[in-house]
C-alpha cells in the first residue's frame, strides 16, 4: 500500500514540475490573471461552472474571492454557477440538464466578465453550452481543462493541463486556481496598501 501511495505523490510531483518549464501554460494564466484584474476594476465578476469534482472546485475558487485567500481584504465578485438549488432542479426540470449552467449565464453575465468553465474532458454538454452562451453575450472565456481540450478547445481559449487522468488534472486545476486567486488578490489590493 505505501507503494502505491509513494507512485501517486510522485505522479502528481512530476505533473506539477513539468509545468514549471511550460511557458504557454504559464503565460495564459498569466493572461487569465490580467483579464480578471480589468474585469473586477471594471464592475465585472469571476464567473466558474463545472461538473462533479470540477463543480466542487468551482465553488472552491468562487469563495476564495468572495471570502479571502492570503490575507483579510474587501470581497471580489464571483459566483459559481448551479450553486442555487431551485435554479439548478427548475432548469433540469423545465429545460433539461444541459441548460443549467447557460440559463444563469444568460441571466447573469455581462460583457464585462470574465467566465472560467472547468472541465477535465472539455466535452461536458452543459459546460459546452453555457461557453456558447457566454460567447454570445461577449464575455471573456478561458477555460481549464486537460490535455486534449475535448470540444471546449474549438470554442474558447484553454488552459490544458498536460495529462488525460481525471484525478491528476483537477489536482493541477485546484493549484492554477489557487494562483489565480492569489495574484488576483495581490494585484488588486497591495494597490489600496493591504498586505
Amino acid at each position: 500500500m505505501k507503494e502505491i501511495i509513494k507512485e501517486e505523490i510522485a505522479a502528481s510531483a512530476n505533473l506539477k514540475f513539468q509545468l514549471l518549464s511550460d511557458d504557454l501554460l504559464q503565460s495564459q494564466l498569466e493572461n487569465l490573471v490580467n483579464a480578471c484584474i480589468i474585469a473586477l476594476q471594471q464592475g465585472g465578476k469571476i464567473i466558474f461552472c463545472g461538473n462533479g469534482g470540477s463543480f466542487a472546485d468551482a465553488q472552491h475558487l468562487s469563495a476564495e474571492l468572495i471570502s479571502r485567500l492570503r490575507f483579510d481584504r474587501p470581497a471580489l465578485a464571483s459566483i459559481a454557477l448551479g450553486t442555487n438549488n431551485s435554479n439548478l432542479s427548475a432548469i433540469g426540470n423545465d429545460y433539461g440538464f444541459e441548460d443549467i449552467f447557460s440559463r444563469e449565464v444568460a441571466a447573469l453575465g455581462n460583457a464585462v466578465d470574465v467566465f472560467i468553465p472547468i472541465s477535465t474532458s472539455g466535452n461536458s454538454p452543459n459546460v459546452i453550452k453555457a461557453i456558447e452562451i457566454a460567447k454570445e453575450k461577449g464575455l471573456t472565456i478561458v477555460g481549464f481543462t486537460g490535455m486534449q481540450g475535448g470540444k471546449m478547445a474549438a470554442l474558447c481559449d484553454c488552459i490544458r493541463v498536460p495529462n488525460t487522468q481525471t484525478d491528476k488534472i483537477q489536482e493541477v486545476h485546484i493549484m492554477l486556481g489557487h494562483i489565480l486567486c492569489h495574484l488576483i488578490e495581490i494585484n488588486i489590493y497591495n494597490n489600496y496598501g493591504i498586505n
